[in-house]
């Protein structure tokens, strides 16, 4: 699926280096078909990072893809500059008349912060409670999927004992999940996170269905009976290296951290991991897309919110 995204923003150039199709604006607007609008809600420190794992994985299909990010207004960004913000994000402010077929929620480092700590806290539920009627269906990735559960169904996190860091096995529960379609018994998913839900939570919602678990990780994929409401525990979108450069930052900072599992051949830092998730990361994305987003979103988008109910 061809994107459209500034054609100065970073990930440009990444994204056509690995010959994923970005389309120039002057192109897409020859195109006689509706594109679908997608809103990422980026909360990752790491920005650019985040945009071309993302963006990757959006591009995987023939239909094109217009992006928006949006970035928190009650939030002083440590880590990406004011004018990258002002040059390639929106605030809330400027996309709340809009409609989007669908949005992704991403993760973020305030998983040990009771929600309700986070300075940008109530203006996420604001968004949260915007999407239910502007957004046709919402992708939650780790600490986005947990906030999404709480201020939703007010199902809580829970702390581990350590950090969960590596790559787990998962298996799905719903077989014929239009989400899940096409995987394989079990998958691998990377997880990177010092807290959980827990499925006995989950259970006791009839309105959602528990996709996909893993013995060590818990559950990893859940979603709404009507598929507008996603909620993934894991990273799919993490590159080969993502979980090293976490390993490595934490080492840096004197936490000591335990060497991610099933991560480095032979569980040695020095050795180059390998990349064993990635075809699902594809699969699971590719099947939001289409059979969440495009095959269930009304042509005119203006439908959305009279479509609910």
């Amino acid at each position: 699926m061809p994107i459209k995204i500034p054609d100065t923003l970073p990930a440009r150039e990444a994204l056509e280096n690995e010959n994923i199709f970005v389309m120039n604006s002057r192109r897409a607007t020859t195109q006689d078909i509706r594109p679908l609008e997608i809103l990422i809600l980026n909360l990752m420190p790491t920005k650019v990072e985040t945009e071309i794992q993302l963006l990757r994985l959006l591009s995987n299909s023939p239909l094109q893809v217009d992006i928006d990010f949006l970035r928190m207004a009650t939030h002083e960004s440590k880590n990406t500059s004011h004018e990258y913000l002002e040059q390639f994000y929106k605030t809330f402010g400027q996309v709340r008349l809009k409609k989007y077929d669908g949005m992704i929620i991403t993760g973020a480092p305030v998983e040990t912060l009771p929600f309700e700590e986070v300075d940008y806290w109530p203006e996420l539920c604001e968004i949260m409670d915007w999407s239910v009627e502007n957004v046709y269906s919402t992708l939650h990735i780790c600490w986005g999927a947990q906030a999404g559960l709480y201020h939703h169904y007010r199902v809580p996190k829970y702390r581990r004992a350590e950090k969960l860091s590596g790559i787990y096995a998962h298996r799905p529960v719903v077989r014929n999940h239009p989400l899940l379609r096409g995987f394989d018994d079990l998958f691998y998913m990377p997880h990177s996170r010092y807290t959980e839900i827990r499925r006995s939570d989950l259970d006791r919602i009839p309105d959602i269905d528990v996709l996909a678990v893993s013995d060590i990780a818990g559950v990893a994929i859940s979603a709404t009976i009507d598929g507008r409401q996603i909620f993934v525990q894991g990273h799919m979108e993490y590159d080969l290296l993502t979980l090293r450069n976490e390993y490595e930052r934490d080492r840096e900072r004197g936490i000591d951290p335990n060497v991610p599992d099933n991560y480095f051949p032979g569980n040695s830092p020095r050795q180059t991991p390998i990349m064993y998730w990635q075809s699902h990361a594809n699969m699971l994305f590719g099947n939001w897309l289409n059979y969440s987003v495009y095959q269930q979103t009304p042509y005119d988008i203006l439908e959305i919110g009279r479509r609910i109910g």
